[in-house]
């Protein structure tokens, strides 16, 4: 017993020396030590959401956006598009493309589980595409028609196969809808559907699952997620999340100070000013996918003085855009420069930049050979055509704003403009009866991560199409339509980088800019990534690295002494 004491002694005199020169050698040392978080599951998020609970169903959901957000946590489609416009991989593993680009085949990840544990299959997405196919009234017009004349093949329980009837470069655009479970809803219809209980408590295969819904006075004010640990890619650090509605942008702000809330799932610019004053707020932008433009109707006789290029760009030249960001947007847009979203893999950094500039547009205004007529008191072409132009535009106080700068910028470099609001669908109306001269509208595309600029400048959509400004031009066509008729990238970015450059030099309408999108919550909620977004729902692309938790963890680090 006496021996075994010694040989402790000895142990602890031992360990006692070797700790010490340790603490000597880490003096000396350069060597220094970093202490860094390392997320761990637990905690959970509140979201507020400015609307109303409808459904919990991707196929239903397309008009609410508030119900997006959170079938976006539920749900999975077969890929998803990053920030630049790239197609990534999610319920896929991988995809091949015959040399044609009428075949696509792709792989299934393996172990994929719905939220009841069943098993996921190919069978789960011909059930879903079938939907699409249907013909149903709910399904939206250009979605019916497509994939009517497209062939869907389960190969094997993780092969699939679709045939095209020709070559489509953004065939991929079209796979990014929610996949439904067919073992729960494969006897359904899409009419059945809309009253069926699976929209009240959906089962997906996305990172969260639904748990509950919270009820107040009979009416659904939130919806209550738990991390789903059968999560085919990353279990969620989060344990839970959950989304709360509220009526109005002020209504989520008093229940944010009221701490009953995290974060804003928007943060509305009535309430901006709020959020970026609170310093417990830590606050995300992003460009939305919505382009501002003027329209110009190139084939109207009336203003038959756009027909002029340098006319076109005399008019862009003079629209001091800093300003109307300024005092339109409150500072929540950006300026565009050509027809494809910045950030995009088709989008050509290098491209031509028409920036505000006064003297500019005079000279290109008056290189155009217009005179000013004193009895009309109003300027003329060469022909005697009265340089009058009628701003059409949206009767929402934003685009009445818009105009209106932009009315003033036009009339300082001597255009007539009179402005005429309508309400959005009849602006629409307009514009697809040709009917129109100059026209403020936001082309959305939310809905469509291949940036293709096809259908609004091709001339096939020259007289039903969305080629409003009917421009016809052969060239910038010809691009369009052999960029949709290959499926190699890098010949797709070059014949788009042709279009835009042919684009900014024609200029057949006016972009003007992107408004932003801001989301904020609580700066305990960690590991957030916000890149740009095709989809307001994009601020959940990296959710599963979200956390509140965290230890700590030590780290070597070098350092050199001089």
């Amino acid at each position: 017993m006496k021996k075994f004491r010694w040989q402790l002694l000895i142990i602890l005199l031992t360990g006692l020396i070797v700790g010490v020169l340790l603490i000597i050698q880490q003096i000396d040392s350069p060597e220094e030590i970093e202490s860094t978080p390392s997320p761990i599951s637990g905690g959970v998020y509140t979201e507020a959401l400015v609307g109303n609970f409808m459904r919990l169903n991707p196929f239903l959901d397309l008009y609410n956006q508030p119900d997006q957000a959170v079938d976006q946590l539920i749900f999975n489609s077969l890929i998803h598009f990053d920030s630049s416009g790239v197609p990534q991989a999610e319920l896929a593993e991988s995809w091949g493309v015959s040399k044609d680009g009428t075949v696509y085949n792709f792989s299934l990840k393996d172990d994929i589980l719905w939220h009841d544990g069943e098993a996921f299959t190919t069978e789960d997405i011909v059930f879903t595409i079938g939907l699409l196919q249907s013909g149903n009234s709910l399904i939206p017009e250009d979605l019916r028609n497509f994939w009517a004349e497209v062939e869907v093949v389960a190969l094997s329980d993780d092969q699939l196969q679709f045939l095209l009837p020709e070559t489509f470069a953004p065939f991929l655009d079209y796979l990014t809808f929610g996949v439904l479970p067919e073992h729960i809803l494969g006897s359904t219809s899409l009419d059945v559907m809309i009253d069926h209980p699976f929209n009240l408590a959906p089962i997906g295969t996305g990172p969260f699952r639904f748990q509950r819904l919270l009820v107040e006075n009979d009416q659904i004010i939130g919806v209550v997620l738990e991390a789903f640990d059968g999560y085919f890619m990353d279990r969620p650090f989060l344990d839970e999340f959950i989304f709360r509605y509220y009526p109005s942008p002020q209504d989520a702000m008093a229940a944010f100070n009221e701490g009953e809330v995290e974060g804003f799932g928007e943060v509305d610019q009535s309430i901006l000013s709020d959020v970026l004053a609170n310093p417990d707020l830590s606050v995300y932008t992003a460009r939305k996918p919505i382009l501002t433009m003027v329209y110009l109707n190139l084939e109207n006789p009336e203003i038959g003085f756009l027909e002029s290029p340098d006319f076109r760009r005399a008019l862009m030249s003079s629209i001091n855009r800093d300003l109307i960001i300024e005092q339109a947007y409150g500072g929540q847009a950006v300026p565009a420069n050509g027809p494809i979203i910045p950030g995009t893999w088709a989008y050509y950094p290098d491209l031509e930049k028409i920036d505000y500039d006064r003297v500019e547009a005079q000279t290109l205004f008056e290189s155009t050979g217009v005179v000013f007529d004193d009895e009309l008191d109003v300027f003329t072409t060469e022909t005697d055509l009265p340089i009058e132009l009628t701003l059409l535009h949206p009767d929402t106080p934003l685009h009445t704003r818009i105009a209106e700068l932009i009315q003033r910028d036009w009339e300082a470099l001597g255009v007539s403009v009179v402005l005429n609001s309508l309400p959005y669908d009849e602006v629409l109306a307009s514009l697809e009866a040709r009917d129109y001269q100059a026209a403020l509208v936001e082309i959305d595309m939310t809905n469509s991560p291949d940036p293709d600029p096809y259908p609004f400048w091709a001339q096939a959509q020259l007289q039903s199409g969305q080629n409003y400004a009917e421009w016809d031009n052969r060239s910038a066509s010809e691009f369009l339509e052999q960029a949709r008729m290959t499926v190699d990238r890098a010949e797709r970015e070059r014949l788009y980088r042709n279009f835009q450059v042919l684009f900014m030099r024609e200029l057949p309408s006016l972009p003007l800019f992107y408004p932003v999108y801001t989301y904020a919550l609580t700066n305990d909620i960690r590991g957030i990534n916000l890149g740009p977004i095709l989809e307001p729902f994009d601020r959940f692309n990296n959710v599963q690295t979200w956390y509140i938790l965290s230890s700590r963890e030590i780290t070597p680090t070098q350092t050199v002494e001089e």
